[in-house]
């Protein structure tokens, strides 16, 4: 969980100088640094955009060679990759993978080599921190749950496009009637397999005060057999069976609620913002129908996000040579305007809550960053401007996210198939299996 510490210079010396150049030139031949976070070739654009931004690096840097590598983080294969020499010198990561990097020492300390960072938003360089205040990596981009809705259907229900629900009382009451509408229409949807339910199931958690786990000792615990998990799941049952607004069809994946909400027949489900351009380039949908708010409650929300490490093995010429590539690529303020100008230019969309302008920055930055996004805007930024504006407590992903979210699904699978669901029986049980999850995180 972030701490909320502000990014302070004190913290931090001498990234200013490497991020206009500065690195030390090597005898007889450039810096060679590999970097993941190349897309495939299948995903065209964001490819593009990766080497493209590598090459115009490289121009800037003559002494500094990248050398991309295609995929993410792996957790499977991570370990090997370090103890075989596999691992890249600037590697991507998780807001979920620091803290078990920096306890096993799989990453350098770079706190001695960062200074004049702009500002961040209160949290995110925490996810690199250790208990010492040691710095071991940099947040790039960030992300949050919030309530994705249709804004026609809301207009034809009679329900104000431009005030979405702030209470999960007044989903429950504009579901009622979106799916009032008829003709296959539903009011509500939500995401009950494949890991998806219990992720969401958390995100419903956090937006009512509450949390899947809590910290016990050095470990975890679940903390969801109460009041508040009790709260989410009856809200849930009586959209589903007392009101009808979520439809008969259940057991949904992303897939499933994108296209519906695509083809004008779903009212709200709950998204990141990434979930906007697949409703148009994939299901026929227009970036003029949609609205994003924050999550309903007013509570919290779950947050994510990714960023970038440093191979502990890399030698202090690599190290600056990274810290620059991702000073340069991922945190640099002056080349806001031209990564919105090139994303509009390419007939891509500019104005979402989404890249090419990470939500990673505080302060002046921020404003400048959102004054540019309404300059150059290619969709309806007021659509979106509620989610943005929104100062939700953000709450992390629980250690082993994903065994925890899979035993989470059963929870939203028997309130959606079963109407005299056990709810207390079902909380205890899912308690004991995602104990056992968080056991095994260590």
């Amino acid at each position: 969980m972030a701490r909320g510490w502000r990014v302070t210079l004190g913290l931090l010396c001498c990234l200013s100088a490497v991020a206009c150049g500065a690195t030390a030139p090597r005898t007889g031949g450039k810096i060679v640094i590999t970097v993941n976070g190349q897309a495939p070739q299948t995903q065209a654009f964001e490819r593009r955009i990766f080497d493209e931004d590598a090459a115009a690096f490289e121009a800037a840097h003559p002494d500094i060679d990248i050398q991309p590598r295609e995929g993410f983080m792996d957790p499977k294969v991570f370990s090997a990759k370090l103890a075989s020499g596999q691992l890249e010198d600037v590697f991507y990561v998780y807001f979920t993978d620091p803290a078990q990097i920096i306890a096993r020492r799989q990453a350098k300390d770079i706190t001695d080599q960062l200074r004049g960072l702009p500002e961040l938003k209160p949290g995110l360089l925490d996810f690199f921190t250790d208990d010492k205040g040691r710095v071991y990596g940099l947040p790039t981009a960030n992300y949050s749950m919030g309530l994705l809705y249709n804004r026609v259907l809301f207009a034809r229900a009679g329900l104000d496009p431009d005030r979405p629900p702030t209470t999960w009382e007044e989903v429950r009451a504009a579901a009622k009637k979106i799916s009032a509408l008829g003709n296959g229409i539903v009011g509500f949807a939500d995401l009950s397999k494949n890991n998806q339910g219990g992720w969401h199931l958390t995100s419903w958690l956090y937006s009512v005060g509450g949390q899947v786990a809590r910290r016990d000792g050095a470990g975890w615990k679940a903390d969801f057999d109460n009041d508040k998990g009790r709260e989410v799941l009856r809200h849930l049952r009586d959209m589903r069976w007392t009101d009808g607004s979520m439809g008969d069809k259940q057991l949904l994946e992303a897939a499933d609620v994108q296209r519906m909400m695509g083809a004008g027949q779903l009212g709200m489900y709950l998204a990141a913002p990434d979930n906007i351009p697949p409703l148009v380039n994939q299901f026929g949908g227009s970036y003029n129908d949609y609205g994003m708010a924050p999550m309903p409650g007013g509570r919290g929300t779950l947050i994510g996000g990714e960023g970038y490490m440093i191979n502990p093995k890399a030698s202090p010429e690599k190290v600056r040579a990274g810290l620059a590539w991702l000073r340069w690529r991922y945190l640099d303020p002056d080349r806001i305007e031209g990564n919105l100008k090139r994303y509009a230019d390419l007939k891509q969309p500019v104005g979402l809550p989404i890249s090419p302008f990470s939500d990673i920055y505080a302060g002046a930055v921020r404003e400048k960053q959102e004054a540019l996004k309404a300059k150059y805007a290619t969709v309806p930024v007021r659509n979106y401007q509620s989610f943005v504006d929104a100062k939700l407590k953000g709450g992390v992903e629980p250690p082993n996210a994903q065994r925890v979210y899979a035993a989470l699904d059963s929870l939203m699978q028997a309130v959606l198939t079963d109407r005299g669901a056990d709810v207390d029986r079902l909380l205890a049980e899912a308690e004991t299996k995602v104990n056992s999850a968080l056991a095994q995180a260590g």
